[in-house]
Order: C-alpha cells, then sequence, then structure tokens
C-alpha cells in the first residue's frame, strides 16, 4: 500500500502543479485501483462498477483543491470513494423499493428468514408505530436521503423539529429492537 500510495501522491503533486502527463498518469493507476476496490464491494453490480467509478474520478477531480499535501492521498481518495459508494446503495435501496411488486409482499409472514435483505421490510413495521412526525422525519431524512431542509418544507415541520423528530424516533426504534420497550 505505501507504494501505491507514494506513486499515487507524487502524480498527484505533480498534476497540481500542472503537469498532465503526471494527471493521466494519476487517474490510470488510481482507475485500477478503485475497480478492484469496488469489485470486491459490489460482486453483484459489476455492470455498475464502471460507471462508479467514473463518478469517484470526477468527484476527485472536482475536489482535488481540498486535498492537504501533508495527508495520505489514499486515505483522501477512499473517503470520497466510500461517500460515493454509499450514495450508490442509498438509490439502489430507493429505486428497489419504487419497484418492488405489491405481489412479493403476499407471503411476508409465512416464514421466518434471517437473511438481511429481509430487514427492509421489517422497518415498515416498525416505522408504523410510531408517530407521524417521527415516522415521516425518518422516512424522508434517514431512508429517502433527503436533507433536514428538504424533509422540513415537505412535512411542514421546522428544521429543528425534524431533527428532533429523527432522533426521537430512532431512539424509539433502538430501544424496540433491543426489548427494552
Amino acid at each position: 500500500m505505501y507504494n501505491a500510495e507514494h506513486r499515487l501522491k507524487a502524480a498527484f503533486k505533480a498534476s497540481l502543479e500542472g503537469d498532465a502527463d503526471a494527471y493521466r498518469d494519476f487517474l490510470a493507476e488510481l482507475t485500477r485501483h478503485l475497480r478492484a476496490y469496488l469489485r470486491k464491494r459490489l460482486p453483484h453490480f459489476h455492470d455498475d462498477v464502471e460507471d462508479l467509478v467514473q463518478e469517484i474520478l470526477l468527484a476527485v477531480h472536482n475536489a482535488r483543491h481540498t486535498y492537504r499535501l501533508g495527508e495520505p492521498l489514499t486515505a483522501w481518495v477512499h473517503a470520497i470513494a466510500r461517500y460515493k459508494l454509499m450514495d450508490f446503495f442509498r438509490a439502489r435501496a430507493r429505486k428497489d423499493a419504487l419497484t418492488d411488486s405489491i405481489d412479493d409482499h403476499a407471503d411476508i409472514f409465512a416464514a421466518a428468514d434471517d437473511e438481511p435483505a429481509d430487514a427492509r421490510r421489517d422497518i415498515g413495521k416498525l416505522l408504523a408505530d410510531l408517530p407521524t412526525r417521527q415516522k415521516m422525519s425518518i422516512l424522508h431524512v434517514k431512508l429517502q436521503g433527503l436533507s433536514v431542509a428538504e424533509a422540513a418544507r415537505l412535512t411542514g415541520l421546522s428544521e429543528s423539529a425534524v431533527k428532533v423528530s429523527v432522533h426521537r424516533g430512532l431512539k424509539t426504534l433502538a430501544a424496540r429492537v433491543r426489548g427494552t420497550v
């Protein structure tokens, strides 16, 4: 990893000083590392790896002015990649939730299954018992990925009320899951 850090950082530093060839080398090597990183984390989404690599490269390019030369470059890039990967998972979860057929839920209580994918279905049941303010705030901010300001506009609550509702709702849900409520 040290060699990759050293090579990438040297090329990136030279590119910041105007060396276009160094920037091209930096992007080529970074692309190889990103592909390997994403293929490990997205084994069932090979078609999406290239799109995500391009998004990360674009984010690195757009944020290059924020990099501090004294800091490890790979940690900086990893943070960008991790955020883009989380955005991918959030978008994928929203898309999957919107495209679920109602027929897929007909046998939801037919048998118990401990698969993590089934946890998404349980969220609806957990949220159903919360007060409307808390339920809608959690739904908009935590599940749909909206900002607090956007959730406030949608719900008619103040931003502070949305934050408080999310906090209290998550606290109640955590207690229910632990079985203390």
